[in-house]
């Protein structure tokens, strides 16, 4: 299952806009329905407006109605190059993870050659959750 989900960022990835980075993310989100919502990174000349792949996959799926997530997967590196074996979630999209996620949510890193799998507690020790609120 997280092979295919690896390959699916792979093929997200295919979409991203990065015409200043060329730096191109794709992610493919598993949600608790067994659909999954794929997102790619969008840059913006501004730099600020621009969107990560996790983050574009989780408010896809959010604006759908989903609420319950499994597993995410993260690919990415420079275009035309082959992927980085260390592209992961940027602050920002951890902090949306938590969000929408329990701890022992799934996030794939790596290609899909060579991934390992960790738990979002793993990935954001010491998190500000809801639960802090």
């Amino acid at each position: 299952m997280y092979k295919q989900l690896m390959l699916d960022a792979v093929m997200a990835r295919e979409k991203a806009y990065t015409p200043y980075s060329n730096y191109k993310v794709g992610a493919c989100l598993l949600a608790k329905s067994g659909k999954k919502y794929l997102g790619c990174n969008v840059e913006n000349a501004a730099y600020t407006p621009t969107n990560c792949a996790e983050r574009t996959a989780f408010f896809k799926a959010i604006s759908e109605g989903e609420r319950g997530f499994e597993a995410i997967a993260v690919v990415g590196g420079k275009d035309g190059e082959p992927l980085s074996p260390n592209c992961t979630p940027c602050g920002v999209c951890r902090q949306v993870m938590l969000e929408f996620c329990t701890k022992d949510f799934k996030v794939i890193l790596g290609t899909p050659e060579d991934f390992k799998v960790y738990t979002l507690e793993q990935i954001m020790p010491y998190a500000f959750t809801p639960a802090e609120l």
